[in-house]
């Protein structure tokens, strides 16, 4: 079943060389599922930001704090670390 698209602002994640940044952008989200689909220049665009996240060009990125995962001594072992 195919839903209709409305244009939100949705938050997301974007990775690479270890670091990440998090966004807020203009996508179409499905009323059934709430998948999220954006435009292909705004993907060729998280493309090249992951590109300067992995080669360390932050620029053009501020600062949010610090990102943790978790302890490879994490007692609950269903809870893994990210790296």
């Amino acid at each position: 079943m195919r839903g209709e698209l409305e244009t939100k602002q949705v938050e997301n994640f974007l990775r690479g060389g270890g670091h990440m940044v998090s966004l807020q952008v203009s996508a179409d989200v499905c009323r059934h599922c709430g998948e999220s689909l954006c435009a292909e220049d705004v993907v060729r665009l998280f493309q090249k930001m992951q590109n300067k996240l992995r080669k360390q060009e932050f620029s053009q990125f501020k600062s949010l704090g610090q990102s943790f995962t978790v302890a490879d001594d994490w007692p609950n072992k269903a809870i893994q670390s990210t790296t």
